[in-house]
């Protein structure tokens, strides 16, 4: 597959999951409408859809169903935009812009817009169980597919990972104290996109821990990338306001190992990620794309 087209694969797969999100996603009525309008205000502000891709993608790899996977990649999205919505407040990041517009608070408030992250997170999870979900796959995958969602939010995923984040600011912190704050934060519910996509495709163990592995080393580059994009990077193509960690004396990549040295670390992790998926063969191409084009993107 030396002539595949990414740029074609990504547009086609964000296309499938943004129609298949209005779908899924009640629209705003009743007298919580409002919570209902700021979500679907951040879930369709623009975002690239790579956990739902990803997820997708593992399944094509294990042989599964694209349309029967569907939903519960698009429950991945859900959650992720629930913890950019979260992450935006001033709480925590305190950012203006996401994606190139005003972030969920600015636009509803404060109040509102952590609703809208609940609501997310929690339908996220109703989608998953879904009657549509259960009449696709056996329930003992519908269960793990959930567990996996669940601790890759979490205190031992996203959650915990921000903890770190909050408590690194302004302390010092060793570069195994930030990668495990990557792993978390970032990495974990990449490679649970991965997990659950390859897992209910009905992909062997093996097939599901070399995708595993291929997700820890994706999600580290992704991480270390996205740190040197916030020192080097332009805010027409981010969409948001880079040199936001350097203000906030985040514990970052380039700040412990330089620039240099922190895109030596991202090709190494990319070059492991495209060596995990050596027991595949051409069906697992648009992963590998996907890893490389890390080394090259601008938002």
């Amino acid at each position: 597959m030396a002539d595949f087209d990414l740029k074609k694969y990504l547009s086609e797969r964000k296309k499938l999951v943004d129609n298949a999100l209005k779908e899924l996603l009640p629209a705003p009525t009743g007298l919580e409408k409002k919570v209902l309008e700021a979500a679907r205000y951040s879930l369709f502000a623009g975002g690239k859809r790579l956990r739902p891709i990803l997820c997708l993608g593992a399944a094509d790899v294990v042989g599964g169903k694209m349309e029967e996977v569907l939903p519960v990649a698009c429950a991945l999205e859900m959650i992720h935009t629930y913890s950019l919505i979260h992450d935006d407040l001033p709480a925590m990041d305190d950012d203006d812009f996401r994606r190139g517009k005003p972030t969920c608070h600015k636009i509803f408030g404060e109040a509102i817009a952590i609703l809208a992250g609940d609501a997310l997170l929690t339908e996220a999870f109703d989608v998953t169980a879904s009657v549509r979900a259960l009449q696709s796959f056996p329930s003992e995958r519908i269960v793990e597919a959930m567990g996996l969602m669940a601790r890759a939010s979490g205190h031992r995923g996203m959650v915990g990972g921000q903890v770190i984040d909050l408590e690194c600011e302004n302390q010092e912190a060793d570069l195994a104290t930030v990668e495990y704050m990557h792993v978390r934060k970032t990495g974990a519910l990449l490679t649970a996109s991965l997990e659950v996509g390859a897992s209910l495709g009905g992909g062997t163990p093996e097939q599901i821990a070399a995708l595993k592995h291929y997700g820890q080393h994706f999600g580290l580059a992704f991480q270390i990338t996205d740190d040197i994009l916030d020192v080097e990077g332009e805010a027409h193509e981010m969409g948001k306001t880079p040199g936001s960690d350097l203000a906030s004396n985040k514990r970052t990549y380039p700040a412990l190992l330089g620039l240099s040295r922190s895109r030596e670390a991202a090709r190494e992790n990319v070059e492991a990620a495209v060596q995990a998926l050596a027991p595949f063969r051409g069906e697992a191409e648009p992963l590998r794309a996907i890893a490389r084009y890390l080394l090259v993107r601008r938002a």
